[in-house]
């Protein structure tokens, strides 16, 4: 089995970096692909990171583990002061994404979180893995597709960090409480780094990238390059090629 214990200590995670080989830079030509709901209880915007967590789901989830329960309550949530808030500008419907159904989590301004694939199929294995059917109209779900408004700094778990820092490439398959963990530890221990590059667990190891405000915030575009509801007839072709790919179901 490969390890995945604890997080050591931050002069730990600090030693086993060597930073020309540790950190991957996203240049502003990348595109990063995410997907996400435009209703339900909480608001989203494309550009929004959730400062509320962790969340069952979030792997590299920063937050500090507390007894604060979710707010379930749309009336009192939105982009501004829940757990969700907008960063940048540009045009964009309104949206909403479900926190979740109860449990322990934290609201803390210095742990936001956004997850991009760097692929449609990525992002579409990542989002619909608890049931392999992929909704188009539920919630409205959204594709956003974006470029970074500035380079990111992102440390590589694909490489040989992890092992060097006492863990192994089960940081990005191994339980989401010992990732958030690792997360968290990273965090401090980086704080000038933007997140995490890493392989995702659903699409064979096809690249994601977990951003982090701070200092991740900064580097949103003013607008996205794509922005399209999930059931937009143009994305017909694609999303069938991708859900045969993984073996989804694709709703219509």
């Amino acid at each position: 089995m490969a390890r995945l214990p604890p997080p050591p200590a931050h002069a730990v995670l600090t030693r086993a970096l060597r930073r020309s080989r540790d950190i991957v830079t996203v240049d502003p030509a990348r595109s990063l692909v995410r997907i996400f709901t435009a209703y339900g209880n909480h608001p989203q915007q494309w550009n929004t990171f959730r400062y509320t967590g962790p969340l069952p789901h979030g792997r590299f989830d920063p937050h500090p583990p507390g007894t604060v329960p979710f707010v379930t309550n749309p009336t009192t949530a939105t982009a501004e002061t829940g757990p969700y808030k907008q960063i940048g500008g540009g045009p964009s419907p309104p949206a909403f994404g479900r926190i979740g159904n109860g449990g322990a989590a934290t609201t803390d301004e210095n742990s936001g979180v956004l997850y991009f694939g760097l692929s449609v199929r990525t992002s579409v294995a990542e989002v619909f893995q608890a049931t392999s059917i992929v909704d188009r109209k539920t919630r409205g779900p959204r594709l956003v597709v974006v470029r970074p408004a500035r380079s990111l700094r992102l440390l590589d778990l694909t490489g040989s960090w992890p092992t060097r820092a006492g863990a192994s490439q089960a940081i990005s398959t191994g339980p989401k409480k010992l990732t958030q963990a690792w997360a968290r530890a990273i965090h401090a221990a980086f704080p000038a780094l933007d997140g995490l590059w890493y392989r995702s667990s659903m699409d064979g190891g096809g690249h994601a990238v977990c951003l982090w405000d701070p200092p991740a915030g900064t580097a949103l575009p003013l607008a996205p390059d794509v922005l399209l509801p999930l059931d937009h007839p143009g994305l017909d072709v694609p999303l069938g090629r991708v859900c045969e790919e993984l073996g989804y179901i694709l709703l219509n």
